[in-house]
């Protein structure tokens, strides 16, 4: 019985390890796009 649950524990892992993985990878490829800054204006000084 301990080999089944070791072996299941291992399979799990390897699984999660994988859908992370292929998780982060789509993330990276479809591109975060980082928050816009918002545009500088030029301040003209009043004189």
């Amino acid at each position: 019985m301990k080999e089944n649950t070791t072996l299941w524990i291992v399979i799990a892992n390897i699984a999660l390890h994988f859908v992370i993985g292929v998780g982060l990878l789509i993330y990276k490829i479809l591109g975060a796009k980082p928050p816009e800054k918002p545009e500088q204006r030029e301040e003209s000084t009043p004189s």
